[in-house]
Formats: C-alpha cells, structure tokens, sequence
C-alpha cells in the first residue's frame, strides 16, 4: 500500500487547527482549550495516536452530543489523601487535568494524594497528567480504562481495553522522567495512525476478525495484550483501579468508543501523586534521579543503538526536531483541519 503524503505543520498553528475545529463542532472554548493542550503534547513529542489523528472522532463526538457540553463538575475529598472527581461525561481531557491538580494538593498537604477520576470521555495522552504533578516536584502515576478491543492472552474474544498507564518523576536537572505505554502491543491509535497515512503494520500488533495476525490497519478486529500474560495482567489491574474501584462498568461493560457517538462513555481514570519530601530527602531523591539518568546515558550501546535513553527522552529530542521542521501531519487530515466540515 503507498503511503500518503504528509504536510509539516508549526506547533501553534496545528494547535489552533485542533481548537477551532473542536469549538465549531460546539465544545465550549475552555474545555477545547484544555483539549488542544493535550492534542498537541502528544503530536509535537511523536505520539500521533493521540494527535491530529483524533479530531474528526472528537469533533463527531461533540456534534453529536457524545459529550456533555454543559458539564456540572464536583469534588468529594473523602479522606485526608483521597477524593473522587465527578467530571459529567465532558471531554476527559479538562477533567483529568483538574482531578491531577486536586491530587497534587492533597500529596502537597499529606504526602499522598488519590483521585479517582469518574464518568468521563477519552483522555487523550495520559502521560499528560503525570508530568503534570512531575513539573511540579511529584511523582505520579495514573491509569485509565477503555472499551474492550484487546483479546485476553489465551482468548479469541475481546475483554478489556488499550488500558494505559503512565509514570512519572521529576530530577534535579532537566526534563522528568515520564513513562506512558498501552498495556497493548500498540495503542489503538496507532492502528488509527496507520490508517491516516495508509501504512502496514507489524503482524505481532493486531488479529483480524478470524483471530488471525494481520499486518493491514484495515483489517484489525483487535488488539494484542504487550507480552502475553504479563501485559493481560497490567489491563485488568488497571480496568480493576479506574473502573470497579469507583463504581464504574468494567471490560466488555464499557461502553464502545466508536459505535454510538452520541452515547456518553462513562469512562473511569485514578491519579496516585507522591509526595517525595514525605519519604526522605526531597533533594537527595532529585540528585538520585538525576545520577540514574547519568549512569543509563553511560552504558554502553547494544548493536543497532546510539545510546540508552530514559523513558521519555526520546519524545523530547522528537519534539526539539519538529521544533525546526514542523509536526507531520497526514495530507487528508490537514485538508479537514483547515475545512469548514465537522465530520
């Protein structure tokens, strides 16, 4: 298959495209602010599963009133460390940013802050929020549930979601680190990503509705678990702690991010902030950090290699290139971006 043409685009321009387009679909300016915020973290470090890649999805969505556009948010502090985010079925963009900042107050205060994000849309890229508590002296580490495209490690039939996780800690100089990964081979959107551009796909990423590999994005019926067992574990720990623990559907329960569009998801996501001057030294853990990264950087490189990177590091060099070039973007979506059309 020959793949399509691609269009360099400057950050804060593609930034505007995203949240133009989602403020003429009828997203209210400050919820497609936040939205745009997260759209062009992801695109700008090479995570294009959760960039341009998702608009005419989420400008469908919103036109179609798949999201509550008039949202009524409310906080519950339900301990000294603990609390629960209502975000109303809005964008899960906006809300988990607001549950993270709630949870780096209560760890501020206590040591620990817990959140636990309720009814929601999709998130986008939820390494988003863990920097978010890591940018300000914090570790962090927050999961999210999604509807069921993955088949379990021994099974025919999907179950639970992509189900990501992300990490995150900050270090005495430069950027965090920051861990994000589906508990799948690929996330979804890459299989989206794929398709935008009209490329194959690696035959270990997906199986076809047959329950046969496939390496045509076209032809995915769903997703495999990351190594086996130990990635089918990682989804239902994650399903169990941003799904059953707050009293949401759970697995296949979950409702589908792409069959009824006006439909509200329901969606479930946990933040666990850490407060590092709880546990010792807050200094001597940055300085540690810092030396970690220091001997990774000194190990010398296995063939094929340039160097050892640190989870992350290889996003922040992405995103000084696209600095100079421009963010790819396929030609077909930045033709809809720069349209009048909603979907």
């Amino acid at each position: 298959m020959s793949e399509e043409a691609l269009v360099y685009v400057e950050r804060n321009e593609l930034r505007e495209l995203f949240k133009t387009k989602l403020v003429n679909a009828g997203l209210p300016n400050y919820l497609a602010d936040k939205t745009a915020d997260l759209m062009i973290f992801a695109d700008e470090r090479g995570i294009h599963s959760h960039g341009s890649v998702r608009t005419q999805y989420y400008a469908e969505r919103i036109a179609k009133k798949g999201l509550n556009l008039d949202p009524q948010f409310n906080f519950e502090q339900t301990g000294p460390s603990t609390g629960t985010y209502f975000g109303d079925n809005t964008v899960g963009h906006y809300v988990a940013y607001e549950a993270m900042e709630k949870a780096i107050t209560l760890a501020e205060d206590s040591g620990i802050g817990m959140v636990g994000v309720k009814e929601i849309g999709h998130s986008g890229a939820i390494g988003y929020f863990a920097e978010q508590a890591a940018k300000r002296g914090m570790v962090a580490l927050t999961v999210c549930q999604s509807d069921p495209m993955v088949v379990p490690f021994g099974g025919t039939e999907p179950y639970f979601g992509t189900n990501p996780i992300a990490f995150a800690a900050p270090r005495e100089n430069g950027e965090p680190i920051l861990f994000d990964m589906a508990t799948t081979v690929q996330a979804w959107g890459k299989i989206l990503d794929a398709r935008s551009k009209n490329k194959s796909i690696p035959d270990t990423w997906a199986v076809d509705k047959n329950g046969e590999p496939t390496t045509d994005p076209f032809e995915v019926g769903a997703l495999l678990p990351v190594a086996g067992p130990k990635g089918y574990g990682l989804m239902m720990m994650i399903d169990i702690l941003s799904g059953s623990l707050l009293g949401l559907p759970f697995g296949k329960h979950v409702t589908s991010m792409y069959e009824d569009l006006s439909e509200y998801r329901r969606l479930g996501q946990f933040h666990i902030v850490i407060n590092p001057a709880f546990f010792g030294d807050k200094d001597q853990f940055l300085k540690q950090v810092s030396e970690m990264v220091e001997e990774l950087h000194a190990i010398k490189p296995a063939k094929g290699f340039d160097q050892v990177y640190y989870p992350g590091e290889i996003q922040e060099e992405v995103k000084a290139q696209y600095k100079e070039s421009g963010i790819p973007v396929a030609q077909s979506i930045y033709d809809y971006l720069q349209s009048d059309d909603i979907y």
